[in-house]
């Protein structure tokens, strides 16, 4: 598994919140569907209110996620 990082933006009705998250995934396309899901189910957001900027693979010293990171390095 390789851990992407995805950042974008939140557009809500009069909010706009930028975010970061760290996935587990394959690939590019898999982590943003993941964003997609986490992102909609914990804070009802839907997807045309998802605007994703970039998503990008992260080596794993660069991981700030703890459990991500130790799910990764096995420590």
């Amino acid at each position: 598994m390789k851990v992407f990082k995805v950042t974008g933006v939140i557009n809500k009705p009069n909010l706009k919140t930028p975010f970061s998250k760290e996935v587990l995934a394959l690939k590019p396309i898999h982590a943003v569907e993941k964003v997609y899901a986490e992102i909609g189910s914990k804070h009802r957001v839907k997807r045309f209110q998802l605007n994703i900027q970039n998503v990008e693979e992260i080596s794993p010293d660069d991981i700030e996620n703890v459990i991500i990171k130790k799910i990764v390095t096995g420590e």
